[in-house]
């Protein structure tokens, strides 16, 4: 039912209303927004992320937590050279840094190191200062600092395993309660 004016337009009482209406229909109806049109709204942000990577050199956000590392670089200060080999970062000062993160939504048993661990990593690892970050999914929880020397008595153990193997190690595990006991928590 319309209510016209005099002049055959809608009244501006009878717009109120049926505004208000509309507002709360959609408030008890709300528009369900379809997977495809929320993919296509995040479209720009995700580009605008990818785009702010590329300033820290980090080529792919969706690739070797590239997302993550970001977010870990920015909130510590530090930067990467885009290099698969060497330290994971450094900061302004050229100090080296190894990153590792865990999901413990996927894993709590420990941090991974290296799929073929071998001396000469090891040796890398001595020489470098750790940051150990623990994300829930995608929410960063809390960050770790530890100094290379607090980590010996793993680099020992696995210098020890490759000698008298002869042979590579397989991703060996830092733990996460050591890292929680022997790190330096970072205020993010």
């Amino acid at each position: 039912m319309f209510i016209y004016c005099a002049n055959g337009l809608l009244s501006p009482f009878f717009l109120f209303l049926l505004f208000d209406l509309l507002i709360i229909s959609h408030l008890k109806y709300p528009m369900q927004e379809t997977d495809l049109e929320k993919l296509i709204r995040l479209q720009s942000a995700i580009k605008e992320y990818q785009e702010l990577a590329n300033k820290y050199q980090i080529a792919d956000i969706f690739q070797d937590n590239g997302g993550k590392y970001l977010e870990i670089l920015i909130k510590l200060g530090l930067n990467c050279d885009g290099k698969r080999q060497g330290s994971d970062a450094f900061d302004c000062d050229g100090n080296e840094y190894e990153i590792k993160t865990i999901n413990t939504n996927l894993s709590s048993r420990g941090f991974s190191t290296q799929h073929h661990l071998n001396i000469s990593i090891i040796e890398h690892y001595r020489s470098v200062n750790w940051y150990f970050i623990i994300y829930e999914g995608v929410e960063l929880k809390s960050i770790y600092y530890l100094p290379a020397y607090k980590l010996e008595p793993y680099f020992s153990h696995w210098e020890s395993e490759c000698r008298k193997s002869g042979k590579t190690l397989n991703n060996p595990k830092i733990p996460v309660n050591y890292v929680r006991e022997h790190g330096e928590l970072k205020v993010i």
